[in-house]
């Protein structure tokens, strides 16, 4: 029975084998080392004789430093693998010279050797290595007489180099097939990701398509009660005016209480409306500019009760663009009084307009604490939002509004540092 233990080795040893240069490295050890040690059987004249066993372990050893090297260094494996081929011939050369020459069997390594490294590095290397062996056995022949001639070399060169190339040849062939696959799966993974965003994105509308009908209907719903208190509250407002003493000052400020909440009830409503039932744009040709020093100039006494900054930067190559002034008005106050509710202790509000190649970017930054992660991941959910009295839209209207004139909105956020909202438009039309 197999231990826990034993098969994390196991599993180990399987993960240091997932690279195809590990597998090569090893299967041309085995090769080797295995044909070196079964050539080792045919036994060799004395004069000839050489100390198998430590030949072998010394060549294990060299190829135990390959594999390290490979995995200490995979950025420079075709190198290690290339010197390797190159220092394997010569070590084959060299046990042929010292065992006769020609007549010495360890030419049959030549085999093994090339056929590897044929699988590995393609057709050609495989062909040039059968032809260096070929060289090297001829080298090897006339350096340990007798001569053998020309023709045992020409044909250890024919028999190692064809099978060589052949090999080569699938192997790429294997490759290319093995790439396109991985490429395939790559194509069908991405498609079923976006299938699954769409199903999830087509889900989401779907629900908030539900809710935008109800909320249409509930905010109709709704609409004429508030008129109906809104009038009554200010018919009993007149009346109490003009009575004195301490019951009627009491009645003065809970009827100013009911149309303050009524109001905020109202504009609640107005959001619900605004967000169920999105206007068409008409687009004209206005000045962003403008359209950022006006707001600046409408929320600044607000921001200077609360002791806040507002600093306003335009730039000059903004061109007029075709935008709905209203809308666009609406998505950029919104990024506002976001900014003026983070800064309801003192900071600095800013209100940026730039022209960044063929885009406009409108910026609201505030010097606020910053949102948080588990915060940031929902911001432009519709009905998500941390304050009390918030309806979740603002966002989402802001959102919608900026892809209706062809742009995007982003944010940057970080703890401590405030926030940076940027609605980028396109440059639909540039007016000098």
């Amino acid at each position: 029975m197999v231990t826990t233990a034993e098969r994390k080795r196991w599993h180990a040893v399987f993960r240091l084998l997932e690279r195809d240069e590990r597998v090569f490295a090893v299967l041309l050890a085995v090769a080797m080392v295995g044909g070196l040690a079964t050539l080792g059987l045919v036994p060799l004249r004395p004069r000839q004789a050489i100390d198998l066993y430590s030949l072998v372990f010394w060549f294990g050893a060299y190829k135990v430093g390959i594999f390290a090297l490979v995995t200490v260094t995979p950025q420079a494996t075709r190198a290690i693998f290339l010197g390797a081929l190159a220092i394997d011939l010569l070590l084959v050369f060299v046990l042929l010279t010292l065992t006769g020459g020609g007549d010495s069997l360890f030419y049959l390594l030549f085999f093994p050797l090339v056929a590897v490294n044929a699988y590995y590095f393609g057709p050609w290397v495989g062909l040039s290595a059968a032809l260096v062996a070929g060289g090297l056995y001829t080298l090897s022949a006339w350096l340990m007489p007798p001569w053998v001639g020309w023709t045992p070399a020409m044909i250890l060169a024919a028999l190692v180099g064809l099978p060589a190339v052949t090999l080569g040849l699938v192997a790429d062939r294997e490759r290319r097939a093995r790439s396109e696959v991985e490429r395939l799966n790559s194509e069908v993974t991405g498609t079923l990701t976006r299938l699954q965003a769409a199903q999830e994105e087509l889900l989401v509308a779907e629900r908030m398509a539900t809710v935008g009908r109800l909320s249409l209907k509930v905010a109709h719903e709704v609409r004429n009660p508030i008129s109906a208190i809104e009038l009554n509250a200010e018919i009993l407002q007149d009346i109490v005016g003009g009575q004195a003493g301490t019951e009627a000052d009491e009645a003065k400020a809970l009827v100013a209480a009911i149309r303050d909440q009524v109001k905020t009830l109202d504009a609640l409503t107005e959001e619900y409306l605004t967000f169920a039932r999105f206007p068409r744009p008409h687009f004209e040709e206005e000045s962003v500019n403008d359209l950022v020093r006006e707001l600046a100039d409408f929320i600044r006494p607000v921001a200077t009760r609360q002791g806040l900054t507002v600093r306003v930067e335009t730039d000059a190559e903004v061109p007029l663009l075709e935008i709905d002034r209203g809308l666009l008005r609406q998505a950029f106050l919104n990024l506002v009084k976001n900014g003026l509710e983070a800064l309801s202790r003192g900071g600095e509000l800013t209100l940026t307009s730039r022209r960044d190649g063929d885009a406009v970017e409108l910026t609201v930054a505030d010097s606020g604490g910053g949102i948080p992660d588990d915060v940031g991941r929902r911001l432009f959910e519709p009905f998500f939002t941390t304050k009390p009295q918030g309806t979740g839209l603002g966002l989402s209207i802001t959102r919608q509004i900026t892809e209706e004139h062809g742009g995007e909105i982003r944010w940057t956020s970080r703890p401590g540092s405030g926030t940076r909202f940027t609605i980028r438009l396109p440059l639909t039309k540039i007016h000098a």
